[in-house]
């Protein structure tokens, strides 16, 4: 089905480039044909080659009575540079975006270029008059449950009136994305007492202390991210991208020393027979796919970044992230809870 050239006619609840990843389009649609079983209310705005995208369609069933499609001569190349991207007027990207500002979509996903998606966004969508800098949020595991990190690369630099808007963001996100009624936030620290760190982690948590319906824990430091300390990290997007490949290094050392053990030995592989079904556990519970789905925070609408190299339940899950963000009303929840802020200013850097 093709969308109608007044696109005021209805109202979507994603719009998605299907042209943008490793595996696109076909894993972007076997993603949306698991999400539609998630999902059968939803609506979806599928942008991208149209007479490609309706030839697989044809064999999604699912996916194909909540799709409508539209066309996208163009689509951005993983390597090109946002600036190049920018000028794109008609890639996939590009129109489904457009699709956000316009009102015509409630978010977008897209696991196209990251550059070009951040840029993007924050030039059509743009960013709320309240947030100086949008972030970067994803969800990442931790031994009591999952936890939000923000920013993972957005900001490389950050001043503390940034920082306690991450962190207002954060607590937003947690509420609506891990359906938590009072997350607790902590602001990444080389240590937890109150005089560690420099003027601005400082300046920040001082403010953040004072927030009214804010669980603000204190400092936290980089063990506390696995150990699950609080539900909200927040740190600039240097540290916050470095502590994030950190860990997702630290679980495929884990993964790869599991399995030489278990392959060692005839004894190893007679262990690993017993303890599979504990091991498949295990698998599940780290498998990158299920935290799959980064947000751009700070902006007018919902933008949802899937990886680039996801398959088919990856890109579901970055579906669920957009619609579980879209139900609970998550961008006035920010702005509600920006407007709280606004009585108590701090000092730029």
């Amino acid at each position: 089905m093709t969308a109608p050239a007044d696109g005021n006619l209805r109202r979507f609840s994603l719009a998605v480039d299907a042209m943008g990843g490793d595996n696109a389009p076909e894993a972007v649609l076997d993603g949306l044909e698991l999400a539609a079983e998630r999902h059968p209310g939803a609506s979806f705005l599928v942008v991208g080659d149209e007479a490609r995208l309706s030839a697989l369609l044809a064999t999604r069933p699912r996916a194909a009575r909540l799709c409508v499609l539209r066309h996208a001569p163009q689509a951005v190349p993983g390597d090109m540079k946002p600036t190049q991207a920018l000028r794109i007027r008609d890639s996939s990207m590009r129109i489904a975006i457009d699709a956000v500002a316009q009102g015509e979509a409630a978010a977008v996903v897209s696991s196209g270029n990251t550059g070009a998606l951040m840029a993007l966004a924050k030039i059509v969508i743009k960013t709320m008059p309240e947030i100086s800098r949008p972030a970067l949020a994803a969800i990442t595991p931790s031994a009591r449950g999952d936890v939000v990190m923000l920013d993972l690369g957005a900001n490389v630099q950050c001043d503390a009136r940034n920082l306690i808007e991450f962190a207002i963001m954060g607590d937003a996100f947690a509420r609506a994305v891990l359906g938590l009624p009072a997350p607790t936030l902590g602001l990444l620290n080389v240590g937890s007492e109150e005089l560690k760190g420099d003027d601005r982690v400082r300046e920040a948590a001082e403010t953040l202390r004072a927030q009214p319906g804010l669980a603000f824990h204190g400092f936290v430091e980089g063990h506390d991210i696995a150990a699950g300390t609080v539900d909200v990290v927040v740190t600039d997007g240097f540290t916050g991208n470095v502590a994030l490949k950190t860990g997702e290094g630290a679980l495929k050392l884990m993964r790869d020393l599991l399995r030489q053990v278990f392959t060692s030995s005839i004894p190893a592989r007679a262990g690993y027979l017993l303890a599979r079904p504990a091991l498949e556990r295990l698998r599940e519970w780290m498998d990158p796919r299920r935290y799959n789905g980064a947000i751009l925070l700070g902006l007018n609408g919902v933008v949802v970044k899937s990886h680039g190299g996801t398959d088919a339940t990856g890109f579901a899950h970055a579906v669920d992230v957009a619609m579980d963000m879209v139900t609970h009303g998550f961008t006035q929840t920010i702005r509600d809870s920006l407007s709280r802020l606004a009585a108590s200013p701090v000092t730029q850097d």
